[in-house]
């Protein structure tokens, strides 16, 4: 049974992130992505100015006059959201974690989706595929997904991209639109990466918190891994921390650059702690302008 508090907080994220999609969104999704093609639509009389390569010459011999053919986008796609659900994705050093950020991007994602009438699927992973909601149309669709998000307790603690992706380019066998959600605090995923982009148009929304590499020095901190449970003292005033964590961080944020623009895959960075609005709308004009 759904308790109330979740319907709540279902009710919240509708409120919040569906209004974003109407005022935001909804035109800058339909204008990135494009259906299928063209498809026929009707024949009506030829008008001055109409494209002649239109003309459909059956039709123009039958009636003695010109007729051309008229075609509309095919304007079904097929969005999934492949959100990951690992331990790392719990850590928010501000007012959300790095899952409830993914949480409210699905959201977003979602909505845009049902408002131009496409279809939504939705896995969740961690070191396997948690859960596997199937695309589908619809509000009472969308806020499943949403309640999944806001609800589902996952069985595994680590990440696993590759088992993820592969999982998910099996079962989704149409070209789709791919949002693969994630920290990406992973490594062996790169060759998957490369097959899925090729298949389905593939976008990398990958989150991180500043404290993950900004480490205030706050003296002897016991850390604990939230994917292994590992723990370790480490002294947060020493100059070889602060150095070695920031000179991690940068190696992992230019080696996951490079592998998508050399994959040629497009990929938005989000902070928590920070207006995610800015990286979405730019990635949505930047890709407007390219197509």
């Amino acid at each position: 049974m759904i308790s109330k508090e979740l319907l709540k907080q279902v009710r919240q994220i509708e409120i919040r992130t569906k209004g974003l999609v109407n005022q935001v969104f909804s035109g800058e999704y339909h204008s990135v992505f494009k259906g299928r093609g063209m498809e026929f639509s009707e024949v009506r009389e030829y008008n001055f100015g109409d494209d002649i390569r239109n003309i459909d010459w059956n039709v123009t011999a039958r009636f003695g006059h010109p007729y051309i053919k008229i075609f509309e986008e095919e304007r079904e796609l097929t969005v999934i959201l492949l959100v990951d659900l690992s331990g790392s994705l719990a850590f928010g050093s501000v007012d959300k974690t790095k899952q409830q950020i993914a949480t409210e991007l699905s959201s977003i994602l979602a909505f845009s989706a049902l408002k131009n009438n496409d279809k939504v699927g939705l896995f969740l992973f961690s070191d396997k595929i948690e859960k596997f909601i199937p695309p589908r149309k619809g509000r009472k669709h969308v806020l499943r997904i949403i309640r999944d998000l806001l609800s589902f307790k996952p069985e595994g603690k680590k990440t696993n991209i590759k088992a993820a992706l592969e999982h998910m380019n099996h079962a989704i066998k149409k070209k789709s639109i791919v949002f693969l959600i994630s920290d990406f605090m992973d490594e062996g995923y790169e060759k998957i990466l490369r097959i899925v982009g090729k298949k389905h148009d593939l976008i990398g929304i990958v989150i991180n918190d500043q404290r993950e590499h900004d480490v205030p020095k706050l003296g002897l901190i016991k850390f604990t891994d939230a994917e292994t449970g590992s723990e370790r003292w480490v002294d947060t005033n020493s100059s070889n921390f602060q150095k070695q964590i920031k000179l991690y961080y940068d190696q992992q944020l230019a080696k996951r650059k490079s592998l998508f623009i050399t994959s040629r895959l497009d990929s938005i960075e989000i902070k928590t702690g920070q207006n995610y609005i800015t990286p979405l709308v730019n990635f949505f004009k930047l890709r407007e302008r390219r197509w």
